[in-house]
C-alpha cells in the first residue's frame, strides 16, 4: 500500500510541476473558481462543439493537489460530451468526498490517484475546485464559483 501511495504522490507532484493544458483559450466559455480558505484560484476555459468538450484548459494558482486535479481533469474531459463530463464530475466528487466511486472507479482512470483525499477533509476543496469551476463553465454560469 505504501508503494501505491508513493506512486500517487509522484503523479500528483508531476502534474503540479508540469500541468497539462495550462493556457488560456482565445474563444469559448469560461468560469472562475476561488477557494477563499487557502487562496487557490483558477479560471477554466472550455470550447464546446455539438455538446462535446472540444478543448479545455485552465490558468491560475493553487496547491499541488488543486493544480494536479485541474491538469488531470482537463485531460479526462477532453472529447467527452457535456453529459459524460458531468457524470465524471459526480464520480470524482464521490471518490474524494467519500473515498468510494460507487463501482465507477474504472471510469476515473488516472484520476483514481486522488482516492486518498477523502482521508483529509480539508483537502477535498483543493481537489474539487477546478471540477466545480468546469461544471459552472459547462452550464454557462456567470460569476465566481466558491468552495465555501
Amino acid at each position: 500500500m505504501a508503494d501505491l501511495r508513493d506512486l500517487y504522490q509522484e503523479v500528483i507532484l508531476e502534474h503540479s510541476k508540469a500541468p497539462r493544458n495550462y493556457r488560456e483559450l482565445a474563444s469559448g466559455q469560461s468560469a472562475e473558481g476561488f477557494n477563499p480558505l487557502c487562496g487557490d484560484h483558477f479560471t477554466v476555459f472550455l470550447k464546446l462543439e455539438n455538446d462535446v468538450v472540444n478543448d479545455v484548459s485552465f490558468q491560475g494558482s493553487g496547491c499541488a493537489i488543486s493544480k494536479a486535479s485541474a491538469s488531470m481533469m482537463t485531460q479526462a474531459v477532453k472529447g467527452k460530451s457535456k453529459t459524460e463530463a458531468k457524470k465524471l464530475f459526480d464520480t470524482f466528487h464521490k471518490l474524494v468526498t467519500e473515498g468510494d466511486a460507487n463501482g465507477d472507479r474504472a471510469d476515473l482512470g488516472k484520476l483514481a490517484v486522488f482516492s486518498g483525499v477523502s482521508e483529509f477533509p480539508v483537502r477535498v476543496k483543493c481537489a474539487t475546485l477546478a471540477w466545480h469551476t468546469l461544471k459552472a463553465a459547462i452550464e454557462g454560469k456567470q460569476g465566481s464559483v466558491s468552495t465555501e
